[in-house]
């Protein structure tokens, strides 16, 4: 996710090869930190607050919040909001950031332009085998309801194989690389604030919309479903903390 796209700036700095947009949010929010603005056991401004403050999205504060978690330098408390933890003593680098793969959103608004129109290809492509192979996924996510990992499991191959029913290898290769980038340390933080068996649950159902699609052959219903099933979990990751 690049500043233009964050801000509306056509003019800001595109370049996020070395240095992603959360990074340098991060790295400012810090310099406040050690600056004193924001002192320890101190609650920082809402994510609305800093959002207006940096002229930034709301959820890019939300992927630099959890970037600051993970270093120790603040603390996310459900319902109440973030507090600074500890002041540190030097403002480091962007460098010092965990990871500099694509942020959570970055990923799940990309995956939502792509899978979508995946799915609306899949329904005209896929084959009946490629159902059985589909509905096995589903069954599986299903089953491991209340298996968080083996649940993460399948729900990533039911994915999968819609992309592999399109015959596109490419499109495969696309989406496992998307799933792929879901690993690291900023992903797997925010995945533990928000993600519940109420969201397994919730996906069950998209999925099983997704696939319904799919087997009736609609394009257009197959499109739908998938771009509302992951524009929901951004906005359930998105959700406030307070």
């Amino acid at each position: 996710m690049t500043l233009h796209l964050i801000n509306g700036n056509p003019d800001a700095p595109s370049d996020v090869s070395t240095d992603r947009s959360y990074q340098r949010l991060a790295a400012q929010i810090l310099a406040l930190i050690v600056n004193g603005e924001f002192k320890a056991g101190e609650r920082l401004p809402s994510e609305r607050a800093l959002a207006d403050r940096f002229d930034v999205s709301r959820t890019s504060v939300r992927e630099a919040i959890i970037a600051l978690e993970l270093q120790g330098a603040v603390e996310v408390r459900g319902g109440s909001g973030i507090y600074v933890s500890q002041t540190p003593t030097t403002v480091k680098a962007p460098a010092f950031m965990p990871e500099a793969g694509p942020g959570p959103f970055e990923l799940l608004r990309a995956r939502c332009l792509i899978e979508s129109e995946i799915a609306a290809l899949a329904a005209e492509t896929r084959k009946d085998a490629d159902l059985d192979r589909i509905f096995a996924a589903l069954a599986d996510m299903r089953e491991h309801m209340d298996d968080k990992l083996l649940n993460e499991a399948a729900d990533r191959l039911f994915h999968l194989r819609i992309a592999e029913s399109t015959g596109n290898s490419v499109l495969l290769q696309m989406v496992t690389a998307m799933w792929d980038h879901a690993k690291g340390p900023v992903w797997t933080k925010i995945d533990e604030h928000f993600h519940t068996t109420d969201l397994r649950l919730a996906s069950q159902e998209d999925h099983q919309r997704v696939f319904s699609a799919l087997l009736s052959r609609d394009a257009g219903a197959a499109r739908a479903a998938m771009r509302a099933h992951l524009e929901r979990v951004i906005n359930e990751f998105a959700r406030a903390w307070r």
